[in-house]
């Protein structure tokens, strides 16, 4: 099993920064990917953006393209989710996830509990 804990949500103006955390802990070295996903009142969940662990290869959401950056620290186990110019849109709960899969696209395997990004107009 997987364990992953996010954290770095909270509220901001439209155009401000955050910066989200998951750590991973448990049988990381099982997983492949790690991805952020998030959820609106009202929305389906949708995906963000994702990285492997192995090169870092990156993948994002159109949405948030130019805007919002993932990186990962391969000794801490730890993604990172850089959104900047938040707009008011961007109010989600987002979840950290992990993946086993080396397909893009394939389904994620783990989940975190999610934190909430609250953006003000």
């Amino acid at each position: 099993q997987v364990q992953l804990v996010e954290s770095g949500g909270g509220l901001v103006q439209a155009g401000g920064s955050l910066r989200l955390s998951c750590a991973a802990s448990g049988r990381t070295f099982s997983t492949y990917a790690m991805g952020w996903f998030r959820q609106a009142p009202g929305k389906e969940r949708e995906f963000v953006a994702s990285i492997t662990w192995s090169d870092g290869s990156t993948y994002y959401a159109d949405s948030v393209k130019g805007r919002f950056t993932i990186a990962r620290d391969n000794a801490k186990n730890t993604v990172y989710l850089q959104m900047n110019s938040l707009k008011p849109e961007d109010t989600a709960v987002y979840y950290c996830t992990a993946r086993r899969s080396r397909v893009v696209g394939a389904k994620y395997d783990y989940w975190g509990q999610g934190t909430q990004v609250t953006v003000s107009s």
